[in-house]
């Protein structure tokens, strides 16, 4: 294990995560069964909805370590990684608040189409944030960042939300999917900036977190209110509960590796069935639910994501068997390109009018799943030729 440049089961339990989210996310919920999609706010339960985003937060934290210590060990100053995690962080919230917003267009007020103002936005933000060959065509490269750049500055400037005579503008809201990313990435990367591979503080910084969650769903935190637009997601404490466990995971790894890969999976697999005990007793007190983000929810989450990457870690870590994951791979190493090339072909298509996702429109289950199954499946590959186009994201 020590040889390993890269353990091959984080990117395919990133690369499965994406897939499912592109998977659910695509799904006609009114005709798919409702196990597959987002259960009611006030429902105690969830469905395969409410686990996968979870999971690829999960997953965001278990990187960390290793992404941190890479810099750390090429001399990296502290100054020098703190600014990588501010720029990746502000990144991933302004293209959450964007994405966000896209569905708040009013065309009228805006004087653009919703559609294209959504497609105009996706693009620029590959332009802005692509990985850029290094070597010629600098010049090239630059420019169209700086297209990129002024296209989002152009786009946010006409924005208009609401209404002809109760006009508004952009909201950061609940931050969108990559901004509740890029909040949790910030927690747990500052606290591994601090305390390195401190199994005792990590624990000390998933507790506390878990605390704030608690707290927070009983109502004690109210007099936190005036901040709460900012800082909601730190206050409600859940995201960073959540990233943190996969950090934890992932400093385990690291602190365990010299004692082999039995006792790793047997520590994953401990802490995943205490994170599952753990959810099932908070449960008592606060029901299953994603949308309301409580700790029982969190911790279950947690528990199915230390069990199902332990299992993927034994698959392919372990045992070597990596071929069988070969279709989510793209997925896996450049999951912003699969999570949001996606938007654009759907922006795409509901400009042109064209009836291309005709599985969406059948009143047969099977042909809508099977249909969003191929959709994710497509992405991936799309991914993988983007790639090789040199069009990949990269923070």
């Amino acid at each position: 294990m020590e040889n390993r440049p890269r353990i091959a089961s984080v990117d395919i339990m990133r690369g499965l995560t994406l897939l499912l989210m592109l998977f659910v996310n695509d799904l006609n919920m009114k005709v798919a069964p409702a196990w597959l999609g987002h259960m009611e706010a006030d429902f105690d339960g969830m469905g395969l909805a409410d686990w996968v985003f979870p999971g690829f937060l999960f997953i965001t934290g278990m990187a960390i370590p290793f992404a941190i210590s890479g810099r750390i060990k090429r001399n990296e100053p502290v100054s020098g990684i703190l600014l990588h995690i501010a720029i990746r962080t502000v990144s991933l919230m302004v293209i959450g608040i964007l994405m966000l917003n896209s569905g708040r267009v009013n065309p009228e007020a805006t004087g653009m189409n919703r559609n294209l103002w959504a497609l105009l936005m996706y693009i620029s933000v590959f332009l802005v944030w692509n990985d850029y060959p290094k070597g010629k065509h600098k010049l090239l490269f630059t420019i169209l960042r700086a297209a990129g750049v002024a296209t989002l500055i152009f786009l946010a400037i006409i924005f208009r939300s609401g209404s002809a005579d109760d006009p508004g503008w952009m909201i950061t809201g609940w931050w969108g999917i990559l901004g509740l990313i890029g909040w949790g990435y910030l927690t747990a990367s500052l606290i591994y900036v601090a305390f390195r591979d401190s199994v005792a503080w990590t624990m000390a910084a998933v507790i506390f977190f878990l605390m704030i969650n608690i707290l927070d769903q009983s109502g004690v935190l109210g007099f936190l209110d005036p901040v709460r637009p900012v800082l909601g997601i730190l206050i409600q404490g859940n995201v960073p509960l959540i990233v943190l466990t996969g950090m934890f995971a992932g400093i385990l790894i690291r602190k365990l590796k010299k004692s082999g890969d039995e006792k790793i999976i047997l520590m994953l697999i401990v802490m995943g069935i205490i994170s599952l005990a753990l959810g099932f007793f908070l449960r008592k007190w606060f029901i299953i639910s994603k949308l309301l983000a409580t700790p029982s929810w969190g911790m279950i989450c947690s528990g199915i994501s230390f069990l199902a990457f332990a299992a993927i870690y034994w698959l392919a870590d372990v045992r070597g068997l990596t071929g069988w994951a070969d279709f989510v791979r793209p997925a896996g190493r450049y999951s912003l390109t699969t999570y949001l090339a996606p938007n654009i072909l759907y922006h795409a298509i509901w400009m042109s009018s064209v009836p291309v996702l005709i599985y969406k429109q059948s009143s047969e289950p099977l042909v809508v799943i099977l249909g969003s199954i191929a959709w994710a499946l497509l992405m991936s590959g799309l991914t993988a030729i983007l790639a090789r186009m040199h069009i990949k994201l990269r923070l």
